[in-house]
């Protein structure tokens, strides 16, 4: 519905019957779009819209789809901070995902340490046990 026109239009809407099975997780702003892709957390709603269009009119306008300059350049920013806000989840989800891995990483790598630990320990309790054993050994040597 154009904002500065002098013909009327017709609108006939009942009340629009919605009915929303969960509340939604953001909430809905002017420039903002639902991203959950459940059918449940979607409201269902009926509109019936009769409109009267009157003759066509070329003017600056209708180079743009009869849109304001400032509106296509709005238009153009909200689909652009659209595009950049996607990048920056997916960013987000792979900064996640490293984090995951760097920590199971380090988490594989103190298990192995521990392991190499315990074994170590084990090796040193043998060697010593076998450093009592040769202590012994040369008892013939003063003949």
């Amino acid at each position: 519905m154009p904002f500065f026109s002098s013909h009327k239009d017709t609108t006939v809407s009942p009340p629009p019957a919605t009915t929303t099975t969960a509340s939604p997780t953001r909430s809905r702003t002017l420039f903002s779009r639902r991203r959950s892709s459940s059918p449940s957390l979607h409201s269902h709603s009926t509109h019936t819209t009769t409109t009267t269009t009157s003759p066509k009119r070329h003017s600056l306008l209708s180079k743009s789809g009869g849109e304001d300059a400032s509106i296509v350049h709005a238009r153009d920013r909200v689909l652009t901070a659209e595009a950049a806000e996607r990048e920056a989840d997916r960013a987000l989800f792979a900064a996640r995902a490293a984090v995951k891995e760097a920590r199971d990483h380090v988490k594989r790598l103190e298990r192995e340490a521990a392991e190499e630990a315990r074994l170590a320990k084990i090796k040193q309790t043998q060697a010593k046990a076998i450093g009592k054993r040769g202590k012994a050994l040369g008892r013939h040597d003063h003949m």
